[in-house]
Order: structure tokens, then sequence, then C-alpha cells
């Protein structure tokens, strides 16, 4: 959520945000209907202040001046009653405006209306080539009996899968190996996060209410969360932060869920898009401060950078154009490795910053040097998600019999150095 002050002094700025972004929000309206807010406020206070007033007179009043004060105390209390309830009108539609408002992209985020439009700003490797015509990732792991699709359906319906042998084994070498890659690395604070959320950390995420179909809700009103994001961001929610202890670093995992209602026809096979799955997440909070915004945001994005390059996964890194980007990124890289039987890049990670548009929502602050209290910037980026990557490293290190070598980097975990169906 933006500042509704910035949004009045930046006017301009904010629509040109929510355009770049292709947001259709009416800024005027909230504009409009601040003033309404603002000038219904001081009516209601001054309105409150005379009836406090009133109140105080009436104990020592005589009894034919308290019979005035009291018919005046009645009448008074009749308007405020329905000033009082044009304001909760008001503020219904303020309030979800207010929600509606996108954070306003960075300056070298580029133009563009989707994915199609991001631009390539780094490649690393070169993409893999073979002397045979390569598998997709699906009849991989089928042939060496890594995953079972056909039952993954019968038992937990469309995009479900199991992942078997040296597929369940390849997901916890994964795990093993980006655990100690980040479980000591310096500032950041291991934790696994709750899944199973309230309303209220979507909301401050951003997730909600724009996101709502893509989300699981329980019974209990309850949401299944699709990032850890949401659980750690929720983590310092309503408090008030040292600026000493800042920037605050979390390495975090969650099971994760999504409905991919907007994916329809999209990756309907494999482990790529899927609904269950699981995640680490490093999500930063800092000082509000855009520098330090870019240089964290350029630290996790080499971390996840780090572990494809110690996979040896040819990638290459993507500014998302405005289009692009979510309604509270300031910025966003996606990082995507390379797909054999698609030639292309498909994503692995992703790399955002927000500077204060998510702890606004959260009410998390800090206090800087001279007292004032603050907003801090928060940042996220994906450190790994699994089964994903299976897709990426099956295809890569494929043999033309179908069998598949592990990564040098995972042959400890894995106490082998191949994959192949034993007869």
């Amino acid at each position: 959520m933006l500042d509704i002050k910035f949004i009045r002094d930046n006017k301009d700025v904010v629509i040109a945000g929510a355009k770049k972004k292709h947001i259709d929000v009416d800024i005027n309206r909230l504009i409009e209907l601040d003033d309404k807010r603002r000038e219904l406020q001081l009516s209601i206070d001054g309105k409150r202040a005379e009836q406090n007033g009133v109140s105080e007179k009436i104990p020592s009043a005589s009894a034919e001046e308290r019979q005035t004060l009291i018919a005046g105390m009645t009448t008074l209390k009749e308007e405020l009653k329905k000033q009082e309830e044009s304001m909760q009108e008001i503020l219904k539609e303020w309030r979800l405006l207010m929600l509606a408002v996108p954070n306003v992209p960075d300056m070298s985020v580029p133009d563009g209306e989707s994915d199609a439009d991001n631009q390539e700003t780094r490649v690393w490797g070169e993409p893999t080539k073979f002397d045979f015509e390569p598998k997709n990732h699906v009849e991989l792991m089928t042939l060496n009996d890594m995953a079972d699709f056909e039952r993954g359906s019968k038992v937990a319906g469309f995009r479900g899968y199991f992942l078997k042998n040296d597929g369940a084994r390849l997901v916890w070498a994964l795990e093993r190996l980006v655990e100690d890659r980040f479980m000591h690395k310096e500032g950041f604070t291991p934790m696994i996060v709750p899944s199973l959320l309230r309303r209220e950390p979507f909301m401050g995420t951003g997730y909600l209410p724009q996101s709502e179909e893509d989300l699981y809700k329980t019974q209990d009103a309850e949401y299944l969360a699709g990032t850890a994001e949401v659980g750690t961001m929720g983590y310092y929610q309503e408090e008030i932060l040292d600026k000493k202890d800042l920037p605050i670093k979390f390495f975090a995992f969650s099971p994760c869920f999504r409905r991919e209602a907007g994916s329809h026809g999209k990756d309907t096979k494999g482990v790529f898009r899927i609904h269950e799955f699981v995640k680490y997440e490093q999500v930063v909070l800092c000082e509000a401060s855009h520098t330090e915004s870019v240089r964290l945001h350029e630290e996790i994005t080499g971390n996840a950078e780090a572990i494809l390059q110690e996979l040896k996964l040819p990638y290459h890194v993507v500014i998302n154009c405005g289009g692009d980007l979510g309604l509270g990124q300031v910025k966003k890289y996606d990082i995507e490795a390379w797909m054999p039987s698609e030639k292309t890049y498909r994503e692995t990670h992703s790399s955002s910053y927000f500077h204060d548009f998510q702890s606004r929502r959260l009410n998390i602050r800090y206090r800087d040097e001279s007292g004032t209290m603050r907003y801090v910037h928060s940042l996220n980026n994906t450190a790994l998600a699994m089964p994903r990557i299976l897709c990426q490293i099956v295809e890569n290190y494929q043999r033309a019999d179908g069998s598949i070598a592990i990564p040098d980097v995972l042959q400890g975990y894995m106490g082998k150095d191949e994959i192949r169906k034993s007869n």
C-alpha cells in the first residue's frame, strides 16, 4: 500500500506507474474520496469537541440551562451519527481503492505487456547441445521410474504426481544442498513457516484481494500459501523493530499450494506447473533506503544464481517488464534455466523488492537515528522451488540411452553418479 500523502503529492507519477503495470485504478476518484474524507473528518472532530464541551458544562448548569444543553446535545448526536455513517460509506470505497493502487515501478523496468517483453540482462553458460533428439522431463522421469503421473492424477487429480526412487532422492539431495549453502550463511535465520494462514498476511503481502482466485481457501476461512514469503512477512506484523538489527534475513521453508487458475492449458504434464510443491525462500527486511534495497536485491539474486551455477545449469536473468510485475513490486528479476526439450529458458527463481508497500500494510516499522518512525523495506527471492528444478536437471543431464548423469555437486548426497532404471 502506498501512503495517501505520497499519492496526493505525486499523482502523475502514480498514474504513470499504474499505466506501466497495465493496472486499471481510478486515482482521481481516490483523491476525490480522500478530499471528502478529510473534510468530513474535520467536521466530525469539531462536533466531538463540541459534544465534550457540552458534557463538561451540564454538571454545573442550572436546571433550565441543563435542559437546553441536553436538547442541543440530542441534535448534535444525531448530526454526528449521520456524519459517522457517511464516513463509513466513504471509507469503504476509499480502502478498496487504496488496496488497488500499485507500487510505482523503478525507472529501469522496461515497458511491456507480458513476460514476452521481459529483457535479458545477463547469461551464464551455453545452452546444452546433444548429438541426439533430447527427451522431455516427463519421458525421462517415467523411463527411469522417478515419477508416476498417471497414479498421481488418479489420487490427487489434475496436475497430481508421485515422485519415487531417484525422483524422491533427487529432491532430498537438492534440499540438503540448498540447506548446506544457506543454513550457515552469514546473517540468515533459518525458519520453517506455516503455509495455512489467516487472511491478514495475504492482504499485507499483496496476494489479496487481487489474486484470490489462485489461492486455496479452507472451510475455516484460512488460506494455503503459494510461497513461504507470506508467512515470513507476517512474522513481524504490527511490530516495531530495532534499527540496529536491520537488515533481517530469513531463509524460510514451507509447503506451497497454488491453484494455477490463470494457466489453463499451460504445462499440463509433468512437474513444471503443479498445485503442490515445496519452496525455500529468501526474505529480507531492511531500512527504508532505495540504495539498500537495490544492493540487497542484487545480493539475494546472486545467492540464487550461485545454486544454479553449482548445478551447472545454463541460465539467464531477465528484468520483468511493467506488465509482468505484481501489484507491490518495484522491480523483479526472473532467473530462467535452459530447457532442452523446448529450446528455451524457463523460470526457476524470481527476485523482487517492494520498498515499504508490504510493510505499510503489515505495519512493520522501526525508529531511525532521529527517532522518526519509518516502515521497513522488504525483498524476497526464491532460494529453490521443488520439484520444478528437476525438469531442467534431468533434461540437461540426459544421455542418448535415456539415463541421466547426476550433477557433480549432488553426487555425494545421492551416493552415485547416474540415474538409470535397473532391469
